[in-house]
This record gives C-alpha cells, sequence and structure tokens, in this order.
C-alpha cells in the first residue's frame, strides 16, 4: 500500500476513533453501539500498518484483490449494522404501540371518572 494512501486511511480512522470517543463523552452515543464503530476503526488503523494481514485474509477467502476483501467487510458490516437498527426499530414500534394504548385506556379511565364526579357534584 501506497505510504499516501496509508496516511490518508491512518488519518480517517484515527478521526473515527476519537469522534466516537467524543461523542459518547457527550451522551450522544451509548456505550453498547460505540464499541462496534471503535473496533471498526482499530481495524482500520491496524490493516495499512499489518498490510500482509490484509493480504493474508484476501488469499484466505479466496478474493483477487486486497480493496475487494475491504469492500466484502465494509458491505457485511453495514448489513449487520442494519439488521441490528431493524430489529431495535421493531422492538421500539411495538413498545410506542403498547404505550399508547394503555395512554389511551388510562385516559378514557380518568373520562369516566370525571363524568361520575361532575355527576355527583
Amino acid at each position: 500500500m501506497p505510504l499516501r494512501q496509508k496516511i490518508v486511511v491512518l488519518s480517517i480512522a484515527i478521526f473515527i476513533f476519537i469522534l466516537v470517543l467524543e461523542l459518547v463523552r457527550r451522551r450522544k452515543l451509548r456505550e453498547e453501539y460505540s464499541l462496534l464503530w471503535l473496533l471498526t476503526s482499530l481495524a482500520m488503523i491496524i490493516l495499512p500498518i499489518q498490510y500482509d494481514w490484509l493480504v493474508r485474509i484476501t488469499h484466505l477467502i479466496g478474493a483477487a484483490l486486497p480493496t475487494s476483501t475491504l469492500f466484502f467487510f465494509g458491505l457485511m458490516f453495514l448489513i449487520i449494522i442494519n439488521i441490528h437498527f431493524s430489529v431495535k426499530i421493531s422492538k421500539l414500534s411495538n413498545q410506542i404501540k403498547k404505550l399508547a394504548q394503555e395512554n389511551a385506556l388510562l385516559r378514557n379511565r380518568l373520562e369516566k371518572i370525571e363524568d361520575r364526579e361532575k355527576q355527583n357534584s
């Protein structure tokens, strides 16, 4: 890997690493999600330095070029993230639906109580 490419990749990876730490510190990103992003940025830091590891992984999975391996793992990473967020969104949607139903039942009960009080006074 040419030196210029290594510098660019390392700069981006270090930026992502610091950004994730800062987002966690400011409580804009939860710790459970930060671990995945920190591991990804660490891999982005290690692979340009240990380029022969990437070449070995490329030969191991039978890809033609190391860049193909990176794109493959990048795509797998995005698919896993999308599945994880889809599961979270589905769970949150069910919770919102349940809360809305409970709220409607409580509002109905409150209105009945208020109607009875009006009739008694």
